[in-house]
């Protein structure tokens, strides 16, 4: 099975860069449920992904690899919720991505198909023996499977890697796990992303992600406050999603006719304005004029200048701001980002 020889308990991700990259499709098939019987056989891996940190690249690159060598799709199972939002409700984690975002980097990985699979009630009682047989066999027809090193399945996760092995050879398919990916001796994880990225550490981020963190979404109107104080801001449409970050960061904007343009982003609840707001991210371009409302864009943040503060009124809000674009303005002079 080529790419599963390491005998180490650790990969080394740098081994399988290249291979992420070796093809990309034009676009991904995303199927909403899985079918009751398969139009062709799969290569398949199944996860949350939440993120597509570097230790998922890694497996992606890997099914990419298998499926080319079998000449059939490479296919992801997802969920949509995340079972821990489903289970723990008001303590369920934040999301660093989008399903939207996770399809783009998905097709980035070479994936073809992507069945997202609505987690509800029915679902989490589905028994291990049922996700075998309905899900696997009858409805995507596995030729390979491959997951992580911590992945259980079925009702009370009663299943795991041995009983789809035995499965395996039960069904004609072959099953593979992938081991812990270590990024300088840390485990690439959603929740150590999620944990630098509320520490402010960006550069942390970046490294378990390889890329810098970015959030992307359409560009909706606002309450105008910032045109108000005379520093007009893109609004992103978050649909509802709890961001894994706050504060107020030197960024760039990407869409809309701009490519990597430098701009002041604020991310959280806004506490000047009023309280119990939902979550906003909005960011104001630098020596910019432009209309981005309806664009999808992607604000990509670079630098954490400071937490979200109350001010006493507008006016002490828009002395902080033009602080905050003074000080994003600093930043970017030290730290050029080029147009490309």
């Amino acid at each position: 099975m080529c790419g599963f020889e390491s005998h180490s308990r650790h990969h080394d991700v740098h081994r399988y860069t290249c291979a992420f990259f070796t093809r990309i499709p034009l676009f991904v098939q995303v199927f909403r449920a899985i079918p009751s019987v398969a139009d062709t056989p799969v290569a398949l891996t199944i996860g949350n992904f939440d993120g597509v940190h570097l230790g998922h690249q890694t497996l992606l690159a890997q099914l990419s690899e298998k499926a080319r060598a079998l000449g059939v799709p490479a296919a992801v199972m997802t969920f949509e919720p995340h079972p821990r939002e489903f289970f723990m409700h008001e303590r369920r984690p934040t999301r660093l991505t989008s399903l939207r975002e996770k399809l783009e980097l998905f097709r980035r990985a070479g994936v073809d198909r992507v069945y997202v699979c609505r987690f509800n009630a029915r679902f989490a009682a589905l028994g291990a023996q049922a996700f075998i047989d309905e899900l696997l066999v009858r409805g995507l027809a596995v030729r390979h499977l491959i997951i992580g090193d911590d992945f259980r399945f079925g009702r009370g996760r009663e299943g795991d890697f041995e009983r789809l092995r035995a499965a395996g050879e039960l069904h004609g398919f072959s099953v593979a796990s992938m081991d812990t990916v270590e990024i300088g001796g840390e485990r690439a994880s959603s929740s150590a992303v999620r944990e630098a990225l509320e520490q402010g550490d960006l550069a942390r981020a970046e490294r378990l992600l390889g890329r810098p963190y970015a959030i992307s979404g359409r560009v909706e109107h606002g309450q105008k406050i910032g045109r108000q104080l005379g520093f007009p801001t893109a609004n992103i449409q978050l649909k509802h999603r709890s961001l894994p970050l706050a504060g107020i960061y030197a960024a760039t904007v990407t869409g809309g006719g701009l490519v990597n343009a430098p701009g002041a982003a604020s991310v959280g609840v806004r506490p000047t304005i009023a309280d119990g707001l939902r979550p906003t991210c909005e960011v104001y371009v630098l020596d910019r004029e432009v209309d981005l409302y309806d664009e999808h864009v992607s604000v990509r943040f670079c630098h954490k200048l400071r937490d979200e503060a109350r001010y006493e009124g507008l006016e002490a809000l828009r002395e902080a701001i033009a602080q905050d674009v003074a000080n994003t303005r600093a930043w970017f002079a030290q730290n050029p980002i080029s147009e490309d």
